[in-house]
């Protein structure tokens, strides 16, 4: 269905597509409540940046390319909140199991070793390797700085490689 404009019918189109959206966010979520989730993000989203929508294109298109980045993006955060530090000397990330969720204690004490080594650099590197930890991409995190995203990543790469240092000279093992 093609949109002439987006206007005041701008949120009834989108109710005409709120079924297939739904059917497509089950097949990406495999859950009822996830996909619920999803939809509502989405037309939220497409409610927000409707003055991004063009004229005479293809709103189910633009709804089904939000939803899907939408997904992915989220998928992305989650897969960096499984992801712990390995101080070797290649500056490894290793994913955590779903089994693993409930860290033992010494991988919690690990984990808070990590967190507050990475207080403790230069807010040059701290930020943006932090907002990395977190799950933010590097593009989010150079947006969110205002740094450049060759900047960031050198920031986050040198910011990896001073706390190895940290725990090498502390006789310290994370992972």
């Amino acid at each position: 269905m093609f949109m002439k404009a987006v206007s005041k019918d701008f949120t009834p189109q989108l109710i005409l597509h709120r079924e297939s959206l739904l059917h497509f966010a089950k097949t990406l979520t495999k859950n009822n409540d996830d996909a619920n989730d999803l939809l509502q993000e989405t037309l939220l989203k497409a409610i927000v940046y409707k003055k991004h929508y063009k004229e005479d294109t293809n709103l189910k298109a633009w709804l089904y390319t939000i939803m899907k980045n939408i997904f992915i993006n989220n998928y992305r955060k989650q897969v960096k909140t499984r992801i712990i530090f390995d101080g070797s000397q290649d500056l490894h990330y290793l994913n955590v199991s779903e089994t693993n969720k409930q860290l033992d204690p010494e991988k919690r004490f690990e984990q808070k070793e990590v967190l507050n080594s990475m207080q403790r650099l230069e807010d040059d590197y701290k930020n943006p390797l932090i907002m990395y930890y977190e799950g933010f991409k590097y593009r989010e995190i150079a947006d969110e700085l205002q740094l450049p995203i060759g900047t960031i990543k050198s920031r986050i790469f040198l910011g990896r490689k001073q706390l190895a240092e940290q725990f090498q000279s502390r006789g310290a093992s994370v992972a």
